[in-house]
């Protein structure tokens, strides 16, 4: 009995493993540095090809961070799905735009082209739009949208967890939060990173959009209200959820945990 208990530790501790977070610094030719990213895998088996979501962290975030605290149960999840997670660092402040005004902050093009190229390049991934997907919170959940969008060729779902979606809320923390530093001057806002133009462009994409935000959430909730009534209105399809929660690590990481498992019922069918 004590032999076969034995086994049975040692063959889960080898699976788990097999498993592997590999810290690379991706080049970008946009912006000509190296950005730190994250790749957690699964056990991977020879001949197989995987499923790939981008995750972007929110304001002040890092890609250590989400899978140490943001999202605690992801390595668990990347065996479990079978799906590579890759974790971009969004650089504390980016926004994940391709600013007008800062040449080395092109985040967009970064992580919907050319990390894309490269993580296709050198894992076994599916790569096919349909395999792949993006994802983020606060911050991040504007990157995913924005680059999900933008890049509609290389991602098929988007999700967005209390997402800082519509700049037209945020009054004095669009200083405060250091967007007028890569997108200007709110005067002079480029029309593609509002709300509207962003919902236009999204009713023939042929993409799955999950959003959702805490109902205590006081930075983002009336904003994601709104995005899910224009969505609505304009009958784009999407799924919207509220739950009890704040803009704190406890709401985000039990609601990326459930998008998670959410993106994989879509990969699946």
């Amino acid at each position: 009995m004590k032999t076969t208990y034995a086994f049975v530790l040692i063959f889960l501790w080898l699976s788990c493993s097999a498993q592997k977070i590999i810290s690379k610094d991706v080049y970008s030719l946009k912006m000509d540095k190296n950005i730190k990213t994250i790749i957690v895998t699964p056990e991977i088996k020879k001949g197989k090809h995987y499923n790939t979501v981008y995750i972007l962290h929110g304001y002040s975030g890092n890609p250590t961070r989400t899978y140490q605290k943001d999202i605690p149960d992801l390595v668990k999840k990347s065996q479990q799905f079978q799906t590579f997670y890759v974790l971009v660092d969004g650089n504390f402040n980016s926004w994940y735009v391709d600013s007008p005004v800062k040449a080395d902050s092109q985040y967009s093009t970064f992580i919907g082209k050319e990390l894309v190229a490269y993580i296709d390049s050198h894992f076994p991934t599916i790569q096919n739009r349909k395999n792949r997907g993006i994802l983020g919170w606060s911050m991040g959940g504007f990157g995913a949208l924005h680059i999900g969008i933008t890049y509609n060729e290389n991602f098929s779902i988007i999700g967005s967890t209390c997402g800082a979606l519509d700049f037209t809320y945020f009054g004095e923390n669009y200083k405060n939060y250091q967007v007028e530093d890569v997108l200007g001057a709110y005067e002079y806002l480029p029309a593609d990173y509002l709300v509207a133009n962003m919902t236009d462009k999204m009713k023939s994409l042929n993409q799955s959009y999950i959003l959702d935000c805490g109902t205590e959430d006081e930075l983002m909730i009336d904003l994601n209200r709104n995005f899910h009534k224009i969505l609505t209105d304009k009958k784009i399809e999407h799924f919207y959820t509220e739950s009890l929660g704040k803009h704190d690590t406890e709401y985000w990481s039990k609601a990326l945990s459930h998008q998670l498992s959410m993106f994989q019922n879509y990969f699946q069918n």
